[in-house]
């Protein structure tokens, strides 16, 4: 990759992307890259960065890129600078997710501007929260932001339907488990701090007691931990699509992240609960649960809790191409 040039960005464009860089992915694993062509960003998949075995057909990773998109777009709307974006502009290039052209499309909204103050303290928390509800207030919101984006947030607050998601969740971390692959790949994007992608120990969590409500994902050294209890009923929502193509995950992404920045400016922490969504038989169940129309693209754990550790990020030279005329 090649470096970054002084002055081969406006501080606009530089700031957006770093905010890019912000955005959730699966194991850390940061799945983009970004290719600056006079006023257009191009949002690319990273294929090498795809989960082989949790991920094969990269929808999670596509998921992660369309929630770089919107960072992006938050970012350009804090500096009073508009952006139009185009999902899937060009047929013959599928890794090629969106370009956003900066400076065009209508001017930025307000609330777009003030979102973009929470994209910096967004993170993971895979720590246990406080047993406080979740405001209504707070959850029409969350609503509010998916639909803002064309997706639908399901939140399960019935316990029918927080059993039978808790049921599908602990039968797919059971069987992603028992499966060496996955258990390799997991050790793989783990590591104990000398790396900018993967989960360092600092924030992988604690372990949960036996009988804990959700199975949460344990990340390599978790099983040396002293075990702790986790809140008994948590917030659980789940994000759906009306499709399920390459073009319904990038939308999703984005929807997935502007669901996230609001939980953070409402002063809430979440975390993924990914594993149905990561088996096909599970998430097949899983969409009939919820009605057997809308796609289920991600689940979250949603309450209060103090900040957990933030996962690190690479710097722009890693993720940055195109500079200065190069492709």
């Amino acid at each position: 990759m090649t470096d970054l040039a002084p002055g081969a960005l406006t501080t606009t464009v530089a700031d957006a992307l770093r905010a890019g860089t912000r955005a959730p992915s699966p194991h850390n694993t940061q799945p983009w890259l970004f290719e600056v062509r006079g006023n257009e960003i191009d949002v690319l998949l990273d294929e090498r960065r795809v989960l082989a075995v949790s991920d094969p057909d990269g929808r999670e990773a596509v998921l992660s890129c369309g929630a770089a998109v919107l960072n992006i777009r938050l970012e350009l709307a804090r500096h009073r600078t508009a952006c139009a974006v185009s999902i899937l502009p060009e047929r013959t290039r599928p890794e090629l997710l969106a370009t956003v052209r900066v400076g065009l499309g209508r001017g930025p909204a307000a609330e777009d501007a003030r979102l973009a103050d929470a994209i910096g303290a967004r993170h993971t928390n895979r720590r246990p929260f406080v047993d406080t509800p979740v405001p209504s207030v707070v959850r029409h919101g969350l609503l509010r932001a998916a639909r803002a984006e064309g997706a639908r947030l399901v939140l399960l607050t019935e316990p029918a339907a927080f059993d039978a998601f808790a049921a599908l969740l602990r039968r797919a971390d059971h069987v992603q488990r028992q499966d060496p692959a996955f258990l390799a790949e997991l050790q793989a994007w783990s590591h104990h701090g000398e790396r900018r992608d993967g989960v360092p120990l600092t924030a992988g969590g604690p372990r949960s007691l036996e009988g804990t409500a959700l199975a949460l994902r344990e990340y390599v050294g978790a099983a040396g931990r002293v075990a702790r209890e986790f809140e008994r009923q948590p917030l659980v929502a789940v994000l759906t699509s009306p499709g399920d193509t390459r073009r319904d995950a990038v939308r999703a992404g984005q929807a997935l992240q502007r669901v996230l920045l609001t939980v953070t400016a409402h002063g809430l922490q979440a975390s993924f609960l990914a594993q149905p969504l990561e088996i096909p038989s599970t998430r097949e169940e899983l969409r009939t649960m919820l009605g057997g129309t809308d796609h289920p693209q991600a689940a979250l754990r949603i309450g209060y809790g103090h900040p957990g550790a933030q996962t690190p990020r690479r710097e722009l030279h890693e993720v940055v191409r195109g500079l200065d005329g190069e492709r």
